[in-house]
């Protein structure tokens, strides 16, 4: 099932590819003070609302897809974990990065539709990595790799915006990542029924109608169980917290005012966002793969603030 908010956060689903069902009905009787109290409580009751929200799905006419407003599926989580460095390259990584994460702020998330703002800083450049952000469906607390299926409720689309090379050295994460706007998530959160194998789905990326990243999850270093075994073995996960898996490298590309950025992944739908930035800044239009220093050089900033 495609689990979705949309316009004044209803909640709802998708049926067949392109009409909503109103589902709010459904679940009025879970206790909410945010919308994500109401998705929290679908995963975590997932038995209970799974027969009740797939014959109102079924018994639902629905609105046309185009004609509603698409929330983020997941507006606050309690947790959003990032995999980093977790691809090898296509190869060029002879060997998988130590394996690593960082916290992304649940306040940078956007939804389909939103824009993602380049802020007023001394970045090197503005990036967004496509992934696929796995979805806790039951408190995890030291997970092993094997029971790692057990634990994921769905996936979801995500873009991890990124403001490269912020002073001072080595203190990057935080800034670098958690920026107000910096994760877009969606259109919909897909249950994890709808998707035979995770490990082995297309993830792409297209920049003004650009094919920009084109890869295969299969390339990850430390497979989705591997991720959940580590990161619930630093700090527990609850329902409705986002994992993400980290992205391939080779196609990232500047970020710029007035791109229009489309993510889609097998299985998961399209995410489409704009990217604003007032200081109307440039870099030179060149995937990564294609520098000589891939998959750690990027491309040099042309105009604008801060150019050299």
């Amino acid at each position: 099932m495609k689990l979705l908010f949309f316009d004044d956060f209803k909640f709802g689903a998708l049926k067949g590819n392109d009409t909503v069902v109103d589902l709010t009905a459904a679940v009025a009787d879970i206790p909410r003070v945010h919308p994500q109290d109401i998705m929290n409580g679908v995963i975590e009751h997932w038995s209970e609302y799974k027969p009740k929200l797939e014959a109102a799905l079924a018994a639902g006419t629905g609105v046309a897809l185009s004609s509603v407003r698409i929330r983020p599926p997941l507006p606050r989580p309690t947790n959003f974990d990032c995999m980093a460095v977790n691809y090898m390259e296509n190869g060029t990584r002879k060997q998988a990065a130590p394996i690593n994460a960082f916290h992304k702020s649940p306040n940078a998330i956007v939804g389909d539709g939103d824009t993602m703002i380049l802020p007023d800083i001394p970045a090197t450049i503005f990036e967004g990595e496509a992934e696929v952000g796995i979805v806790i469906g039951k408190a995890a607390s030291h997970v092993s790799a094997a029971d790692a299926k057990d634990y994921i409720f769905g996936y979801v689309n995500f873009i991890d915006g990124s403001a490269r090379g912020m002073p001072v050295a080595n203190n990057s994460f935080y800034q670098v990542k958690s920026r107000d706007t910096f994760a877009p998530i969606g259109p919909f959160l897909v249950t994890a029924d709808e998707i035979a194998d995770p490990q082995h789905i297309q993830v792409r990326l297209w920049n003004n109608g650009v094919l920009m990243q084109d890869f295969n999850t299969d390339d990850m270093a430390n497979d989705i169980g591997h991720c959940v075994e580590f990161i619930s073995g630093i700090h527990a996960l609850n329902p409705g917290d986002i994992l993400a898996t980290g992205t391939n490298h080779g196609g990232l590309n500047p970020f710029m005012d007035g791109d229009k950025i489309e993510m889609e992944t097998e299985g998961l739908g399209r995410l489409t966002i704009t990217v604003k930035d007032d200081l109307k800044r440039t870099w030179e239009r060149i995937r990564r793969f294609d520098l000589p220093g891939y998959p750690d050089e990027f491309t040099t900033q042309t105009g604008g603030k801060y150019a050299k």
